[in-house]
């Protein structure tokens, strides 16, 4: 008996005008997204003289790295801030990550009397606005002789809140099997925390790490209040102080803050393949 065969044919998809809408749509979001930054760049590049005419250019037609040039010739210490600030947000994205992390793993696979409890109040922490508590980290900082030094800045932000809940929520999707494997294979606690928990929370990590730099890199407030002397500052603040009591010179003070993204711009890109998939992954179960 001879086999027939059927020849599927391949129709093509049907043209749909939803699918242009949603990608004009999304074009649209991406332009004014990114807007602010090309305007932050056109601006770095262009004169002082034509930065602040009316209407402005919207492609710089005048660019010139002028006030690059002034900007490190008059802000001497321009190099330090971007040390600092680099320091700061380096150090504490580090020890976010360990001790966020070590935290998350304890309230997901641990079990202990009153960690359910434990864990929501310390999720009830994140309502409290962070102002209320820069009176007493300051009294806490002048006491311990911290003022004008960079861990004043380092020490109060080591580990926070939505990083525990960011990495427990992660943590509990991974599977316990694992972690029994690694005891039955001799492992203890800090190696299973090393060799299993941290490998396998890449994503999260990379997310919690993109928020936390992004966050201290940009921070104003409190290395402000505690930084005194002009070499310790940071980028921010000392961006901040470029102003002048009477002029802007908004060509050096947009070419400092044009500066000031690079970093957060090189470091999005590093981790950005593990950012969505973070935050996703970390949503699943709650």
């Amino acid at each position: 008996m001879a086999q027939s065969t059927v020849k599927v044919s391949r129709t093509t998809r049907p043209f749909k005008w939803t699918t242009i809408g949603a990608w004009a749509v999304l074009i649209v979001a991406a332009i004014i997204a990114l807007w602010p930054m090309y305007w932050l760049f056109v601006t770095a590049i262009t004169p002082t003289t034509y930065a602040i005419k009316t209407p402005p250019d919207l492609i710089p037609v005048h660019a010139s790295l002028s006030n690059f040039q002034r900007l490190l010739s008059d802000a001497s210490d321009y190099w330090s801030w971007g040390k600092n600030s680099l320091f700061i947000a380096l150090t504490i994205t580090v020890f976010h990550i360990f001790f966020d992390t070590l935290a998350g793993y304890a309230f997901a696979k641990k079990q202990f009397p009153g960690r359910d409890i434990l864990f929501w109040i310390l999720v009830a922490t994140m309502m409290i606005p962070s102002y209320v508590t820069f009176i007493p980290l300051y009294v806490e900082t002048r006491n311990l002789g911290l003022l004008d030094t960079l861990l004043a800045v380092i020490l109060p932000g080591m580990a926070g809140v939505f990083g525990i809940f960011l990495m427990r929520q992660f943590i509990q999707t991974l599977p316990t099997e694992l972690l029994e494997a690694a005891r039955m294979d001799g492992c203890g606690e800090l190696r299973v925390f090393w060799h299993v928990i941290l490998p396998l929370s890449k994503p999260a990590i990379g997310a919690l790490a993109i928020m936390v730099f992004v966050q201290h890199w940009n921070d104003f407030f409190w290395p402000l209040v505690v930084l005194q002397s002009s070499s310790n500052y940071t980028l921010p603040v000392g961006v901040a102080g470029l102003q002048g009591e009477f002029t802007t010179d908004y060509g050096i003070i947009f070419a400092g803050a044009a500066l000031a993204a690079l970093p957060m711009i090189i470091f999005f890109m590093i981790f950005q393949r593990n950012f969505l998939s973070g935050v996703r992954m970390g949503a699943i179960k709650g």
